[in-house]
Order: C-alpha cells, then structure tokens, then sequence
C-alpha cells in the first residue's frame, strides 16, 4: 500500500466514523473534514462552503426524526473515496431507508473538497410515500423494460 493510500485510508476511516455518528451537536465540527470551499451536491442541493454543508444538515436534522448513515463499505485511491451507504430515518412517523453512493475528494491536508451524492429520489423517497408511492410504482412498472415471468 502507497504512501497516498495509508493516508486515504486512515482519513476515510475518520470521515466514516464522522458520518455514522452524525448529530446535530458535531455539525460545529464539520471544518474539521470539510475544506472552507467544500462543494457538496445531492439530488436536491448543489451548494459551495463549510456553512452551506452545516445548513443541509441542519435542514435534515430539523426536518427528519432519527436520521442516521449506516456505511455498507468504501474504497479509497489515491486522494478520492466512494461510499456506499443506507440513510434511514423517520417522517410523519413512516420509516424511510435510502440506499446510496457517495464520491469524496480530498485536499492535500486531508479535508474534503468535493462529497457528491448520488441516490434515487424516487425509489428512496418518493415510492415510499403512501399516495405518491402507490403512483410512482406504477409509473415504474409500465416503464420497465423488464419481461413479465
């Protein structure tokens, strides 16, 4: 193993455990692994800065019970990670799990200068909603190209 991925390694291990544990009480941590200039992308968000990042995870916390990032694995190359996650929590009492991916760079002091999401809205949220749920599967259905058994 290089010198880079060492370092990549024990900076993601850090970032993980970061993320796993996320409560409203760490966001006053977040420029320890986010870069001044971070920029964070999600299917809702597009934002540049420390303070923009603080602000979408205050926004979930506000708006969402529980919330929590259960990390299934990640791997690390050089200064640039994947992560490959589960979000769930809790709204208007219904339980939501999210299956995502998540690409990370990293500056040369460790922090983070890119975290882009990707994940479905649709099949995440959407589908799990009782009355938009219902519809959003039978759009998904009519639209598969998948042969009926």
């Amino acid at each position: 193993m290089t010198e880079h991925e060492n370092n990549c390694s024990a900076v993601m291990q850090k970032y993980v455990a970061f993320f796993e544990n996320l409560r409203p009480t760490s966001l006053a941590e977040l420029d320890r692994y986010f870069a001044l200039d971070v920029r964070f992308k999600d299917p809702f968000n597009d934002v540049t800065g420390c303070a923009a990042v603080r602000h979408i995870f205050e926004h979930m916390f506000t708006h969402t019970e529980t919330p929590r990032f259960i990390v299934a694995g990640w791997m690390c190359e050089n200064k640039n990670a994947s992560i490959r996650w589960q979000f769930q929590c809790r709204m208007r009492g219904l339980a939501i799990s999210v299956p995502g991916m998540s690409f990370v760079r990293f500056d040369d002091q460790g922090k983070v200068v890119e975290h882009i999401d990707y994940w479905d809205p649709a099949a995440g949220i959407y589908e799990q909603l009782p009355l938009l749920g219902t519809l959003m599967r039978y759009l998904r259905r009519r639209l598969s190209t998948a042969e009926a058994g």
